[in-house]
């Protein structure tokens, strides 16, 4: 198994906590999934360049404003990342299995109005990834091996559990690079589609995630795929807490609260917890960019940090 067995049975353990909430109360649903847009929108577009804030991303996506002194292209990515989301709910909804075509159309609504030629366009000449050293694929075997990393998300031959083949198919896409622009952005919405397709959750990359996330794909392009699969699997585990906290009835145990309140009722600093909620020790999610945990998590933590010693003083 590619994933952290820790990280990936605290997976197994809140998905099944989520399911047995089912179903969902739809207006919660609603609400959270509008504030995953913005979120998941923002996110993945400011990690290719641009410059719309959070809240004009919002105002966007929500009232249709046009922000001054912003381009034209800055909204129509904007404006497409919502289509594009639009279109994978649809497509979970149909129950479809993906196939090549499903791919290129998501590429075609991520450059629609921006590049209208290369839309949905395999690329004809050689590209590169900015700051990688790796080679990506040659024009001339790109649509074979499209055909290749549809034939793995529909057949896993391999038996992936759902989180390692997204994250690999991301991989794989970004790998390939076939497309001449909008190739982070497809990885990003391919990996979201197979995570829904599966039953999980959707997932957030953050902006501020964009350093250690191009450096564990940059380690996967020469072969080392588990960082890379536990980055993708940290962020699962953020989004079912989120879940969770969402239509779990809050208690002062399992409240999701920020670091900096929990800190004051532990021996640990704000810093401290902030650090091993960024390693996935400590169980935690973003809300508006702060890291938030439960009185719960932290009580867990420090009985696994008890129980390390006492296994140390049994085996002296």
């Amino acid at each position: 198994m590619l994933i952290s067995e820790r990280i990936y049975n605290s997976i197994l353990e809140r998905k099944k906590k989520l399911d047995s909430l089912r179903p969902l109360n739809k207006v919660q649903l609603k609400k959270l999934k509008e504030e995953f847009l913005v979120e998941y929108i923002y996110n993945s577009t400011s990690m290719e360049g641009n410059t719309l804030t959070l809240n004009e991303t919002k105002l966007v996506l929500h009232e249709g404003i046009t922000i001054g002194g912003k381009s034209l292209r800055e909204h129509l990515d904007i404006t497409n990342q919502k289509e594009a989301i639009n279109y994978i709910e649809d497509f979970i909804k149909e129950k479809k299995t993906i196939k090549e075509a499903d791919i290129i159309r998501l590429h075609r609504i991520t450059l629609k109005g921006i590049s209208e030629y290369w839309a949905g366009r395999y690329k004809t000449s050689q590209n590169r990834i900015v700051g990688s050293r790796h080679k990506t694929t040659p024009p001339y075997k790109v649509s074979s091996e499209m055909n290749n990393l549809v034939y793995l998300i529909s057949k896993n031959p391999k038996k992936y559990n759902p989180i390692e083949l997204a994250a690999i198919c991301h991989h794989e896409l970004v790998r390939i690079h076939p497309f001449v622009d909008g190739n982070g952005r497809l990885a990003r919405l391919l990996c979201n589609l197979i995570l829904l397709s599966k039953g999980s959750v959707p997932i957030v990359i953050r902006t501020k995630e964009r350093k250690k996330y191009f450096d564990f794909l940059e380690k996967a392009h020469f072969g080392d795929l588990r960082l890379f699969v536990n980055f993708i699997g940290l962020r699962v585990e953020e989004s079912l807490i989120r879940y969770i906290s969402t239509f779990v009835k809050t208690t002062k145990e399992n409240e999701l609260l920020p670091l900096s309140l929990l800190a004051k009722e532990t021996p640990y600093s704000q810093e401290y917890l902030s650090l091993l909620a960024r390693r996935g020790v400590l169980p935690a999610t973003k809300i508006n960019d702060v890291w938030h945990s439960s009185r719960e998590e932290i009580k867990k933590y420090v009985q696994r940090i008890k129980n390390k010693y006492i296994g140390i003083d049994k085996n002296i």
